[in-house]
């Protein structure tokens, strides 16, 4: 079977939350009414940690979450992998550990952080523009500063990249299977 971000998205946040719930570890974040989000499980007093847990998007948000704005602007089409990536869950961001070290999976927390993840997608865009680079799709932090590993929009390929320079390596030949391999924390 061909791996596709929505199969290997939901086993790993199923394994993130099952590996959570089996360590008596619940996941929580500081409570903020004016930061809602589907994925808290209960409101609480501002600051107060809360429960939550990563949320499927509905059919209708899916849909209405889209990358199209970005390449219409930017008069780019972008990897399919990398746009599927960002609109099949709402969930706060991911750390896992992956065969070249611990890394955290950009997500988006409700509608209003996927519009800010586009403006930061824009913001990257266009450096690599300006510096005749080619345009990468940035999803994950490392836990090296200044490092992302990114999308390479021409090829779908998984790179490691320093912020402001050009790919510095392949990790894996798709987002797909570079998901596949990664272990929940």
């Amino acid at each position: 079977m061909a791996l596709t971000i929505s199969n290997e998205l939901t086993q790993l946040i199923g394994a993130f939350t099952s590996h959570h719930e089996r360590s008596g570890s619940l996941l929580t974040i500081p409570y903020d009414s004016q930061w809602p989000s589907p994925c808290y499980l209960k409101q609480g007093d501002e600051g107060e940690l809360v429960p939550w847990e990563p949320k499927r998007q509905s059919d209708s948000q899916q849909s209405a979450l889209s990358f199209k704005n970005v390449e219409e602007a930017l008069d780019i089409k972008l990897n399919a992998d990398f746009c599927q990536f960002f609109t099949q869950f709402f969930s706060n961001n991911l750390p896992v550990a992956a065969e070249h070290g611990a890394c955290e999976l950009l997500q988006v927390w409700n509608e209003e952080d996927f519009e800010r993840l586009q403006q930061n997608l824009i913001g990257h865009l266009l450096m690599k523009k300006r510096l005749k680079q080619a345009p990468t799709l940035f999803f994950a932090l490392t836990d090296e500063d200044d490092f992302v590993l990114s999308v390479l929009n021409s090829t779908g390929e998984v790179v490691l990249e320093q912020v402001g320079r050009p790919p510095q390596k392949v990790i894996s030949p798709s987002l797909p299977a570079f998901i596949a391999t990664l272990r929940a924390e």
